[in-house]
């Protein structure tokens, strides 16, 4: 064997008994791995909700060698939640159609119907008759007296004249018997609870007219309006909004410096504000001027 061939095999033993520096260094490394993780979810308002988050995690290997990582993945949170549903209290002249419509509403999740002991604190309070006689202006009247409650009316038979009584008796919204079916007897109780008003298009229509007459035949003669203010005081606040002095005002107006102090005196007093400014910030809130 020639020398050569004796160095080549030596070599090739060497390999093979002997592993290199890394090998060697996995071999006998010894340590532990750690790990941490969150996880966050999210879910409706009703119902069961999942929602998924994400966990992270480091491990580390201590010995002859050492590691380091890291570690991603992803889970799933569940939930459940619940919503506010809406108070109601039924008002009906007879047993059958106060029975009727407790059935329609108690099937909804969202309504909550509160007895009659418990009544003052419903959000929505739902009249149910077959016309607005004077029993029924005196229950609304009653009603009306609350007003931590919005007043509904489901009427089988509407005249044309019930529509200033209605107005009078501060009822927010109408359906007809005919029409209150559930998915229309949910759709008024939420909205009213929204702040909403809700009328047939036909009445909504007679109440245009009605204040428009209003309007032209009573308010107009008189120098009214609609809103808080008669024409006059809502001019003179306006010309206060826009840095006028009182002098400035009556000159605009034509009016006398003293009626001017008048007129915003009277509109403070009646108003119970406080000053020139708290009148301005009051009628631009009301959209006045």
């Amino acid at each position: 064997m020639t020398t050569a061939e004796t160095k080549s095999r030596t070599t090739e033993r060497g390999q093979y008994r002997r592993p290199d520096a890394a090998q060697r260094a996995a071999r006998y490394a010894t340590g532990t791995s750690t790990g941490a993780g969150t996880g966050t979810g999210t879910g409706a308002a009703t119902g069961p909700a999942t929602g998924t988050g994400t966990v992270t995690g480091t491990g580390a290997r201590t010995g002859m060698g050492a590691r380091t990582g890291t570690a991603t993945g992803t889970g799933t949170a569940t939930g459940t939640g619940t919503g506010g549903r809406v108070t109601v209290a039924v008002y009906a002249e007879d047993l059958i159609l106060q029975t009727g419509m407790i059935h329609q509403l108690r099937m909804r999740p969202e309504i909550e119907l509160i007895p009659e002991a418990e009544a003052d604190r419903a959000q929505v309070s739902l009249v149910v008759v077959d016309m607005v006689d004077d029993q029924t202006v005196q229950l609304l009247h009653r009603l009306q007296r609350n007003t931590a409650t919005r007043t509904g009316l489901v009427v089988g038979f509407f005249e044309s004249g019930a529509l200033q009584t209605m107005i009078e008796c501060g009822v927010a919204a109408v359906l007809r018997r005919g029409e209150a079916d559930q998915d229309r007897l949910i759709h008024l109780v939420k909205a009213m609870a929204n702040g909403e008003g809700v009328l047939p298009g036909d009445l909504l229509g007679k109440l245009l007219d009605h204040v428009s007459s209003l309007q032209r035949t009573v308010l107009d003669p008189r120098g009214l309006t609609l809103s808080t203010l008669t024409a006059r005081e809502a001019e003179m606040i306006r010309l206060v909004s826009e840095g006028y002095d009182t002098a400035e005002i009556a000159q605009k107006t034509s009016y006398s410096e003293r009626t001017v102090k008048n007129v915003l005196h009277e509109v403070a007093t009646r108003l119970d504000l406080r000053n020139r400014a708290h009148a301005v910030g009051y009628a631009m809130r009301h959209g006045l001027i």
